[in-house]
């Protein structure tokens, strides 16, 4: 079942950021603030809930992309394939 709410008093900041993305998207503001709700709130359009998995993320950082990059260049020697050792 559809409905409908009225929302006052939204900062313009918040506005201009919804129909930002509503531009970006190519749909109504509207369409785009259903889709921010449904992210946030972890719900599929079809009214089915989306799993999320975040009960490690306490346990775990983020890594900045030059750590990243640090991580796969030292990584690079052990990708390389020994031919001798294939023989």
């Amino acid at each position: 079942m559809a409905g409908a709410i009225t929302l006052r008093n939204v900062p313009a900041a918040v506005l201009r950021a919804i129909r930002q993305r509503a531009r970006a998207k190519g749909v109504s503001a509207n369409r785009a603030v259903v889709g921010l709700l449904e992210e946030s709130l972890g719900v599929a359009s079809g009214g089915r809930r989306k799993r999320r998995y975040d009960d490690l993320d306490a346990l775990f950082g983020r890594w900045s992309s030059a750590e990243a990059a640090r991580f796969e260049s030292r990584l690079a020697g052990q990708r390389k394939i020994d031919e001798e050792m294939w023989r």
